[in-house]
């Protein structure tokens, strides 16, 4: 398939994903994630066309080699604890795409590695939780395709460089991680090691030399405070496989806070627009107020 004439790429997004099922929450804890809803209900607003499908790769599912959910009605997987029984129910009845899994295992095969197509595998609340907002009618196919356990930077770039041919398809990709993912660390001691290592991360990514972009995210652990932000690194692989489908294009961030108080949350668009975005805190020099 070819680029619509006279059309922008899609764009591909780093999402901030929140925590376990946060939309289908009332009260308090859905109130903790105001910002960050708002700013997921603006993304299709920001695309050039609907798209015809979603692909996530998920900082929640692993894998020994790249593997593609190819179900055509995936189900859930509840990869949370100590939330109400309730959340172990919900729904989110968005379809799959299995010719769009095909063609996914196809780019990464010519990439050079083998690759599995699971019809078994369903959304982890990486993908419905941050899915909600954005297609609340759950009616936008979805794929998603796993990390390799690996965690090896270099190995999830390439991977994006693989992937990168579905946007001229009108595929919209999207990595769900964290930008700072310590969930043994909780706290106010928190809050000045996470804002250094997003003003680091976000002097990387938003670096016009993709040679420059992409050696600065395979050495991230020299980054101030890596490993306290990220003990394990499966929450910032996504960003990889993005900056990977998108190298030396322009970065926005389009979301940013410092969410309750000690963690940093951004959440980045790659691609040509680079309009600002009204939801990102950090870069108005704001503080949360939740």
């Amino acid at each position: 398939m070819s680029q619509p004439s006279g059309s922008r790429r899609m764009p591909v997004y780093f999402l901030s994903h929140g925590g376990g099922p946060w939309p289908y929450m009332t009260g308090p804890m859905r109130q903790m994630f105001t910002l960050l809803e708002a700013s997921l209900h603006d993304i299709p607003r920001q695309l050039p066309r609907q798209p015809k499908a979603v692909l996530v790769v998920s900082g929640h599912w692993e894998e020994s080699e790249f593997t593609i959910s190819s179900g055509k009605e995936p189900d859930m997987v509840f990869d949370y604890h100590g939330f109400p029984p309730e959340m172990y129910q919900i729904r989110y009845p968005a379809p799959g795409d299995p010719v769009l899994a095909e063609r996914v295992g196809d780019l990464v095969r010519k990439a050079g590695w083998p690759v599995r197509l699971d019809p078994q595998r369903g959304f982890d609340h990486g993908t419905f939780s941050m899915m909600k907002p954005i297609y609340p009618d759950a009616d936008m196919p979805i794929v998603q395709i796993s990390l390799k356990e690996s965690l090896n930077p270099a190995e999830h770039l390439a991977l994006g460089r693989a992937l990168a041919p579905l946007r001229d398809e009108d595929v919209l990709i999207i990595g769900s991680g964290f930008t700072s993912h310590n969930l043994r660390e909780r706290g106010p001691q928190m809050a000045a090691p996470s804002q250094a290592f997003d003003a680091w991360l976000r002097r990387a990514i938003m670096n016009p030399d993709p040679v420059a972009r992409a050696n600065a995210l395979q050495r991230w652990e020299d980054a101030p405070f890596a490993r306290l932000n990220h003990p394990r690194e499966d929450h910032l692989m996504p960003l990889m496989v993005v900056a990977g489908a998108a190298e030396g294009e322009p970065v926005t961030p389009v979301y940013g806070e410092l969410f309750a108080g000690y963690m940093t949350a951004s959440s980045f668009r790659f691609g040509e627009d680079t309009s600002p975005s009204r939801f990102d805190r950090l870069a108005a020099g704001e503080q949360a107020s939740n």
